[in-house]
């Protein structure tokens, strides 16, 4: 082993980000699977920008018109804008005006292109914030209330947007209706377990299976669900492909860490419930496990406090991790968020080790204090252990490498 310990970490999550990077996965798809005519590409998502460069690298001049919708921040430079493509922004991870305005844009463009165009969906995770076109009666203020509530509930993503899809016209298969008999195909990248494109994004193209109402929600939700009609199925289906999901992302890093000689444990079980409990159990298991690395993937939820602190749910579950570690010299833990950010911030997760509790304490803050406030960014910040990557390109949920040196 020639280099850190923390270094080969950040090496095994940038192979694992590069295997499900958006523009090569889409792009190696369709050259895979030519398609024939002229093409509209839509694209809305965290990945929408890399998902279109790759259609367009795929496509060439059958790409005859093409419109993506992403996070603020996720175009880059130069951006797609000189290759032709229309660009526009809505809110995430709660839904804005923009949001609205992309959904309306969205039906239009559809309309805009002619029978013989085939449509190219490309939709990756944040699509369900991104672009909306909510229900008669529900209104935006509407649409944030439900979302503020259902991120801090602790729900997990496939409940989430099936309380979403309920809310919108064009989830849920509702995007169907709007095409009119075109002929269409659905690429996506998997943000979801399970890997169903009814939800991924919240299911605009698929219409899901009937999803269970969770219990105890509260009153005013539940009457907005009342309130909003079900639309009928449209009676059509669009064939859909998954391009980039959480295994591929798993296997690459296992290859970069066996690539530095490093034993790897490629753990099958999915990564899910409380933060905390998970970062525990994580840190247990690295430190009763055999040296090498160790890696898991699958997503964590939290339960939010009023009033919130820094940080999301991969800081979380790394600061409670590092309460198990401290002082066990020779462990390392990173968990991060493969779109690059964390909850509301702009960092994608943290990497902690046996001394990130003392030097978060030595700045004179307490770690138990930060989990309790859902603040565990300010800690980790003061810890110097957050990893920022800006955009990736990519959003397949979240992934946790362990690191046992002896």
């Amino acid at each position: 082993m020639q280099q850190s310990p923390r270094n080969l970490l950040l090496q095994a999550f940038s192979a694992a980000l590069a295997a499900v990077n958006g523009r090569n996965a889409t792009a190696r798809w369709l050259a895979a699977h030519p398609l024939a005519g002229p093409v509209a590409v839509v694209a809305v998502g965290k990945a929408a920008a890399a998902m279109t460069q790759g259609a367009l690298d795929a496509l060439g001049a059958q790409a005859q018109a093409a419109l993506a919708i992403s996070k603020p921040g996720h175009f880059g430079a130069p951006g797609l804008s000189r290759h032709g493509v229309e660009t526009l922004t809505g809110g995430h991870p709660l839904p804005n005006a923009a949001s609205l305005a992309a959904g309306e844009r969205l039906l239009g463009f559809i309309r805009q292109q002619p029978p013989n165009r085939r449509l190219l969906f490309l939709i990756s995770g944040g699509a369900s914030s991104l672009a909306e076109v909510p229900r008669p009666g529900i209104a935006l203020d509407d649409l944030r209330r439900v979302n503020q509530w259902l991120l801090g509930s602790g729900l997990d993503i496939a409940t989430i947007n099936g309380l979403r899809r309920r809310l919108s016209r064009i989830k849920g298969g509702g995007l169907l209706e709007h095409l009119r008999g075109r002929d269409a195909l659905l690429l996506c990248i998997s943000d979801v377990q399970g890997d169903d494109p009814a939800v991924i994004g919240s299911g605009p193209l698929s219409p899901p299976a009937r999803i269970q109402t969770p219990q105890g929600l509260p009153d005013w939700l539940q009457a907005l669900l009342l309130q909003a009609k079900p639309q009928a199925p449209a009676g059509v289906t669009v064939p859909a492909a998954v391009v980039a999901h959480r295994r591929m992302a798993l296997e690459a890093a296992a290859r970069a860490g066996q690539a530095q000689g490093l034993a790897t444990y490629l753990h099958k079980s999915f990564v899910a419930g409380p933060a905390e409990a998970a970062g525990r159990r994580l840190a247990a298991q690295l430190r009763s496990g055999d040296p090498g690395l160790h890696i898991w993937g699958g997503e964590t939820t939290v339960v939010l406090p009023p009033n919130p602190g820094r940080g999301g749910r991969n800081q979380h579950l790394a600061l409670a991790a590092a309460g198990e570690i401290a002082d066990h010299s020779g462990l390392y833990l990173l968990a991060a968020g493969t779109d690059g950010t964390d909850g509301p911030g702009e960092d994608a997760g943290a990497l902690v080790d046996a001394a990130t509790i003392e030097r978060g304490r030595m700045q004179g803050l307490d770690p138990a204090e930060a989990l309790r406030r859902a603040d565990s960014g300010a800690f980790l910040e003061a810890a110097a252990d957050l990893i920022s990557t800006g955009p990736t390109g990519s959003n397949v949920m979240d992934l946790a490498f362990g690191l046992k040196l002896v």
